[in-house]
Parts: structure tokens; sequence; C-alpha cells
């Protein structure tokens, strides 16, 4: 038997349960189907479970895309303040930490409860654990999907299913596959927000720093962020090395500058005036964790008191930590990445509606679409703001 609905949402994401939310609430009856066990999984474990769910600042500049201008009219008609509203109609406790980002005071699970909640209440169904055997247009209109569970057509079919990271959890290219099914373009998909590798003679002269961190400003061309910088036994990550990471291509070079807040060589310079029987090592210290500081004087070559330094010799040393050129050898790809860049052409859809300019009835919203949001709740907020703005259309 065939099940009919205005609406069927694929993916039981932040974005699909969103476009359900207000699909609902504009009187279409929606059904959302997801392979997974439990709805919301990305949002479980955002945060460190705390959910990261929106960013104050969050607009047009903070997102990369190949139209820059494309998520502006989503993300100007379903702002952040709308999404704290929800939150707080909810009761949900929720606290800011820096640079504008927004966190559960308890549990990411708070988010899904909410999400479900307000599904419940506009009557859309949740179809768990059901996976897809094919999709296809209905000559008269509307498509025809067939699932493990049943076959279901619906008037306006949505593409929530998210993008290649985080494959343990079941991410696939599934919504990419679906597009080109229909002759939208794609723009090419690569990890983002992922940690840096570095190869093995690098990381041989980098062991010892392995689970040192220390804030940083990372620069790829005119693009920097100043966070806290980690060096792993496989090479960078961090928050400023994850955001560089959206930005940097295979074969380019990033700039470290360490302890960004302060002048390096001014304070060697200073020390040397104050006791220049310390050696340049201890000096450093004061400003750099040992093992940083230790390295990066052996870099130097140094191994005198700061009193046998001349100004040069100390400029050459900050240069070290305060213009650091390292050259990534690679990503540790989708399986660490928190999210896809590239995805589904925009140029092909929307932006008002996220609807296919080709396939009335088709569309597509969330991380699947070419537009990738800087860490720190960004990405939620691109969800929210394209799942609404689905939803009110469909």
């Amino acid at each position: 038997m065939t099940e009919k609905c205005n609406v069927l949402i694929l993916g039981a994401g932040a974005a699909g349960m969103m476009c359900a939310i207000r699909a609902g609430q504009r009187g279409r009856s929606v059904i959302v189907i997801d392979h997974a066990k439990a709805p919301g999984e990305k949002i479980r474990i955002s945060g460190g479970g705390r959910c990261n769910f929106t960013n104050i600042h969050a607009g047009p500049k903070n997102y990369l895309s190949s139209n820059q201008h494309f998520a502006k009219s989503a993300l100007a008609r379903y702002t952040p303040s709308d999404f704290i509203a929800l939150v707080e109609k909810h009761r949900i406790p929720w606290h800011e930490k820096t640079l504008g980002q927004l966190f559960c005071d308890d549990s990411a699970k708070d988010i899904i409860r909410m999400l479900l909640a307000e599904m419940q209440a506009v009557g859309a169904k949740l179809r768990l654990q059901t996976e897809i055997a094919s999709v296809d247009a209905i000559p008269t209109g509307g498509f025809r999907v067939s699932t493990s569970s049943g076959v279901i057509e619906t008037d306006s079919l949505v593409l929530a299913t998210g993008g290649k990271s985080i494959p343990k959890m079941g991410a696939t290219g599934f919504a990419y596959r679906i597009a080109e099914q229909f002759g939208l373009g794609m723009i090419e998909t690569r990890p983002g927000l992922v940690p840096l590798t570095l190869e093995p003679t690098q990381l041989e002269k980098l062991a010892a720093l392995s689970g040192v961190a220390v804030p940083a400003e990372i620069s790829h061309g005119k693009t920097s962020f100043r966070e806290a910088l980690l060096f792993t036994h496989r090479g960078l990550s961090g928050p400023s090395i994850l955001q560089i990471s959206s930005y940097w291509k295979e074969g380019d070079s990033i700039r470290l500058r360490l302890e960004p807040e302060l002048d390096v060589a001014e304070h060697l310079k200073a020390a040397k005036k104050v006791n220049g029987r310390q050696s340049a090592q201890t000096a450093l210290s004061e400003i750099l964790p040992k093992r940083l500081a230790q390295h990066l004087v052996e870099l130097a070559g140094i191994s005198t008191h700061l009193a046998d330094l001349s100004d040069k010799a100390l400029n050459t040393l900050a240069a070290h930590a305060q213009d650091w050129q390292i050259k990534p050898s690679g990503s540790e790809g989708y399986r660490t990445a928190e999210v896809t860049l590239g995805g589904v052409d925009t140029s092909h859809l929307d932006s008002r509606s996220m609807q296919a300019k080709t396939v009335p009835g088709l569309y597509f919203i969330g991380e699947c679409v070419d537009v990738t949001g800087w860490l720190g709740g960004y990405n939620f907020q691109w969800a929210w703001a394209s799942g609404h703005a689905a939803g009110e259309s469909v």
C-alpha cells in the first residue's frame, strides 16, 4: 500500500527536524525518515555533549560557499534570536562561551527533545531505521520514494541527509547522488573543520610537543583565526587549526603566530635587560609552555645566556614563535571532520526557498548544500535557517 503526504523529509538531523516543524505549522502533512536508530545524532555529540546550538554573531561572512551571497536570505529570515526564543520557550538553560558561542547548560539531548516535541505538536511523523531504495519523479508532479517499510508519495521532497563527515555515524553522500540524479550541479566536496596532518619528518621534529596547547593566530593568505592551537601525534589541531582547515588546500603553507597578544621579541629584550644571565629558554618559558620554549630555542640553535645574544638573534628566536611557517601534508579526513565543504551547487537552488530551480518540489537543506560555517555554532544556525526557509515554502 502506498502512503501519501504533502512533505517527505529525508534526514532527521537539525535541518530536517526544523523543516518538519515549520512545514507542520503551516498545516502540511509531514513524514521524516532516517536510517539511524535515533534522531539528531550529530546534535547529541556536538559541543562535547552540550550542543553549541548557535552563534549570536552568525552572518553571511561566517560561511564558505562558491556564492557568498546565497546564505543571506535564509540567515536573515531565521536568526540566532529566533532559535534562542524557541530554546527559552522550552525552558532549556543555556550560556554564552567565548566568541558568541551558545551552549546548553545541561545536555545536547535537551535540544533534541525540544525539536521532537515541536514536531509532535504539529503532527509530523518520524520513521527511524528506514532505508531508502529509490527516489523517482512522478510524471504528473511530486515524487515516489521506495523505502524499507513501504512506498511514500509526496508533493515535496526535502533532502536533509547531511554530508560525508563522521562516517561512523552513518554519514553518506546520499543527497549528492539525488542531486545528480535530477541534474543538479555539484561543488567538489572535501573535509572541513578538521585537524591537519604533518609528514613523518616534520612529526619527528615536533614529537616532543604532542599534547602541548597554546594561544595562537593561524593564518592562510588573508584569512586568520585567533584561538587555541594543539600539537598532536599526527600533526596540528585545536580550534584555530579546525577553522583554518576549511580555507587550507593541499600544498599550501599556514603561518603560526604563537601568543599573538604578546610581542615575544620585546619580552626577550626586556628579560635581557632585567637579568642577562638567564637563558633564552627560561625567558621564553615565562610566556610559552616549557616544552615549546625548549623546542624553539633548539630550532634557533641558541644555547647561551640572553646577555650574549644580539637583538638580531633575539628577533630571529621570536620569529620562530611568531612567524612560523608550516606546510601540512594533509588532513585527518572525513573520519574526524566536523563538516563537509562543497556540496549541492547553490546556483541550482533558489536562495529564498532552497528549492531546486529546475525541479519543482525538490529541496536541499543543511550540510549537503555548498554552504559551510565556521566552528562555533554557525553550522547549526545554517541548519535551522535553511530548514526553516524550506519549511516556509514546501
